[in-house]
């Protein structure tokens, strides 16, 4: 009876072995006719964390630490489908973007984590991008003064000040729309590389 149950357990195993060997003799092996670019594209955005609208001059004491220019923080997390057209796993090593609120570009996030996508499969990745009055007060002012004029808005902190209240005020109903621009990503499958460019907007 020993003997012939390790024999089925050989045959068990020769078996289990020449299975996995067809199938990876079935998987092909990338190249570089055959390494298709992954799709990324932009699944929704949620408002994963909101502390209302406010904004405190550095000339105001604050009851507990230091004075400074402060504004209200906003997270915002960003929700992306990348699927793999691809007959063999891939790599993606890297995941930047802009985010810009209605046409005015305040932030560039990046995701540096890697992660695989099965053959023929689709992940999601869920990305943060946190902002804060302040440093849009500063990049509103930079980059989109003009454009704040040409709305008829005005000019200056006032202008840019009233245009970030609603934004900030709006955010929790998606009350304008948020763009994901110039959106780049890394991909790796055995030593080849592709970049997928992409863009979207929500809602």
């Amino acid at each position: 009876m020993r003997t012939r149950s390790t024999i089925m357990q050989g045959l068990v195993l020769i078996m289990a072995a020449t299975f996995l060997a067809s199938c990876a003799a079935m998987t092909p092996k990338p190249t570089q006719q055959n390494f298709k670019a992954p799709v990324v594209t932009l699944d929704h955005v949620e408002v994963a964390h909101y502390w209302g609208w406010w904004y405190f001059k550095k000339s105001v004491k604050p009851t507990v630490g230091d004075a400074g220019n402060y504004g209200a923080p906003m997270d915002l997390a960003f929700v992306f489908n990348i699927q793999n057209p691809n007959d063999y796993p891939v790599m993606m090593e890297t995941l930047k973007f802009t985010v810009a609120f209605e046409e005015f570009d305040l932030n560039t996030v990046s995701a540096p984590e890697t992660q695989w996508i099965p053959a023929g499969k689709t992940n999601q990745l869920r990305v943060h991008a946190m902002f804060d009055v302040r440093q849009s007060l500063l990049s509103l002012l930079v980059t989109g003064g003009f454009k704040l004029q040409e709305k008829g808005m005005g000019a200056g902190a006032g202008a840019a000040f009233k245009q970030l209240g609603a934004w900030w005020k709006g955010a929790p109903q998606f009350a304008f729309p948020i763009n994901v621009k110039e959106g780049s990503a890394i991909f790796k499958a055995d030593g080849l590389t592709t970049i997928t460019t992409f863009g979207g907007t929500f809602p």
